[in-house]
């Protein structure tokens, strides 16, 4: 019989703003002896600590994590970029481990890690000018318009709301005459490990108290100073997301303290409605509540054939 090599494991835990994934990772973690990526896309960045959630200190000392404070917020990293380095680590962190973990909720960086993301065309020449000066003159809801008729399947995903990714969608049927769906269909890479991939839920009342409840610790420990102390990075895309737009529009006088709390907490609901439907569009995610950690657990283990 030839020997095979035991397969490797990477496990997945996704899910919406302020569901519980920081501390059920650490514990699962713990329990399989292994380390954690983590795949947010604020968390990079060593300036960013109250307005990303941050896992604790006292967290971040029980279990090894990886691509937490790895950045500045000086540079840009693209989910490119860390497609390319979280497999790299992958590759040194297999020759320790049979299971890896990795958790976040940006679904964009989550995917490349999984998937690859796409070789898409570079653009013609000023198409991405003049699809820039239709969005400015005109609007975001035309542009929605066209791209339903092009890629019904893009339109039915949460990025459908995101100016730059309905541009760049565009700008690739309008380049190659295929739609960006169809490049994501076909061009999912084989990867050297088998992955897992869980996401975690609540019920709506539960979730929306916790990121309200979240909201106000933010505040408490001091987010409109952190937000402050970057304002020379504003232009960063880390900067322009939920916890951080909110609280520019407070300092630059567009409405009032008690408005910016309003819209924190209106925003984040809103966003873990987007991250939720877009898990959920994936398909291939097995669903739990936070608190079912044993059957999570058991589930890795059937997976993984640790029974």
């Amino acid at each position: 019989m030839p020997h095979h090599p035991p397969k490797k494991h990477l496990v997945t835990i996704a899910g919406p703003t302020a569901v519980g994934k920081t501390a059920l990772t650490i514990k699962l973690a713990r329990d399989l002896d292994t380390e954690i990526i983590s795949a947010d896309s604020r968390q990079f960045f060593r300036e960013l600590n109250i307005g990303t959630a941050k896992p604790t200190q006292d967290e971040l000392v029980q279990v090894r994590h990886h691509f937490i404070d790895s950045h500045s917020i000086s540079e840009t990293y693209s989910a490119g970029d860390f497609e390319r380095d979280a497999l790299a680590l992958l590759d040194q962190l297999f020759q320790k481990y049979d299971i890896v973990l990795m958790t976040g909720g940006s679904g964009f960086y989550v995917k490349a890690v999984l998937e690859g993301l796409d070789d898409l065309p570079a653009p013609l020449p000023g198409l991405r000018e003049s699809l820039t000066q239709k969005l400015a003159d005109q609007g975001l809801a035309v542009l929605q318009e066209e791209i339903r008729g092009i890629d019904p399947t893009f339109a039915a995903t949460p990025e459908l709301a995101n100016p730059q990714r309905v541009l760049r969608a565009l700008e690739v049927f309008y380049t190659s005459g295929t739609s960006i769906s169809q490049f994501k269909v076909r061009n999912v890479r084989n990867r050297p490990f088998a992955p897992i991939n869980i996401a975690l839920d609540r019920d709506r009342a539960e979730l929306y108290g916790r990121i309200d409840q979240r909201m106000e610790i933010m505040l408490q420990e001091g987010l409109v100073e952190e937000a402050k102390s970057v304002i020379a990075y504003r232009e960063h895309h880390a900067l322009k997301t939920v916890g951080y737009r909110e609280v520019y529009g407070f300092l630059d006088s567009e409405y009032n303290e008690k408005e910016m709390v309003r819209l924190l907490k209106q925003n984040s609901r809103r966003y873990a409605k987007r991250q939720l439907t877009w898990f959920r569009h994936q398909g291939n995610f097995e669903w739990f509540h936070p608190d079912e950690y044993d059957h999570i657990l058991q589930y890795v283990r059937k997976q993984t054939g640790l029974e």
